[in-house]
């Protein structure tokens, strides 16, 4: 039987041998470089929504992974630095959804450390991938094709905003989506018979100048598309719009949610969910060049009825009732 004196030796040995198997666990724990071009306030749900998704393939934050977040929030220079930053901690997988300057910032930073992603186009296009069924080489993930629902957009401003007769879109130039997005948007005004006017801005000042030049006339309407300069700056997008009087159309709820009229695209919890059970996958030592890119099956339609009172809009019954949301 263990005496005394030799019991409080080993329960102290113990004891000071405790904080070192605590290192070492913390020392082996897989690392997620997350890197985003927002910032995490705005954020809140999609980061939610990214470890539910993690957790769904078991893995937890500050239990059996460790989170190590970059944000940009809305300098996407920055990026490039912040991406070889976590090259530099020679993390487990950097993760990227929701901002496609975040993925191509990382995608340049490194060709071995698996990246995860969730773009609002084709990443092929964007040089992500070589094609959506075979990565083939570190990176993989969802893309929305948010670009490419142009056409749909289009057809609901039409019925909401009958009287639209001049179409004009605002793009940051400087974004990898300005190109594949414009491309898309003006073969789907051209097939429905519309011509579609391209304003471009990268500043606040430019966004205001954009708003400010638009024709006195009624019936100019604006197309937004992705963007993380446009989604860091939605409110006052919206109420630039309110002021100018001119109907808006974006790609996610969250522009509705903040005074704009009305938005189609890909429901964006569920594209976070979606990487966030890829990078658990690739955790697991599943190879991103052997997971297929996903494409989201959820869309929502979400509608601000405040906001088209404001604009003398009276929203089609029909809208109301396919609508994901409405916004009072």
């Amino acid at each position: 039987m263990m005496e005394r004196r030799e019991l409080l030796i080993f329960l102290g040995a113990a004891a000071c041998l405790r904080p070192r198997v605590l290192a070492a666990q913390q020392a082996t724990m897989p690392v997620i470089g997350f890197l985003h071009s927002g910032s995490p306030e705005q954020n809140v749900e999609r980061l939610a929504a990214f470890r539910k998704g993690l957790g769904d393939r078991g893995f937890v934050d500050g239990k059996n992974v460790r989170i190590e977040y970059r944000w940009a929030e809305g300098r996407n220079d920055e990026l490039p630095a912040l991406a070889a930053d976590l090259v530099r901690q020679q993390v487990s997988l950097i993760a990227t959804p929701g901002s496609t300057p975040a993925s191509v910032a990382a995608k340049e930073a490194t060709s071995s450390i698996p990246i995860v992603f969730a773009v609002g186009t084709d990443p092929v296009a964007l040089g992500l991938i070589a094609s959506l069924s075979r990565p083939g080489g570190n990176a993989t993930g969802v893309t929305s094709l948010n670009a490419e629902l142009a056409a749909k957009r289009f057809g609901l401003f039409r019925e909401l905003v009958p009287s639209a007769a001049r179409y004009f879109t605002l793009i940051n130039p400087t974004s990898e989506l300005a190109a594949p997005f414009t491309k898309d948007l003006e073969s789907a005004a051209a097939s429905l018979g519309i011509a579609i006017e391209v304003l471009r801005a990268s500043t606040d000042a430019e966004i205001e100048t954009a708003f400010a030049n638009l024709p006195p006339q009624p019936g100019s309407v604006m197309v937004f598309g992705p963007d993380a300069f446009f989604y860091t700056r939605r409110a006052h997008i919206a109420e630039l719009a309110l002021r100018h009087a001119v109907p808006t159309i974006f790609d996610v709820g969250d522009y509705v949610g903040a005074g704009g009229l009305v938005s189609y695209g890909a429901d964006f919890l569920n594209v976070m969910e979606l990487a966030g059970r890829y990078a658990g996958r690739v955790l697991q030592g599943e190879k991103p060049a052997d997971l297929p890119v996903q494409q989201p099956t959820k869309f929502e339609l979400v509608i601000n009825v405040t906001t088209a009172k404001a604009l003398g809009l009276e929203v089609p019954t029909k809208l109301l009732l396919i609508a994901d949301e409405v916004v009072e």
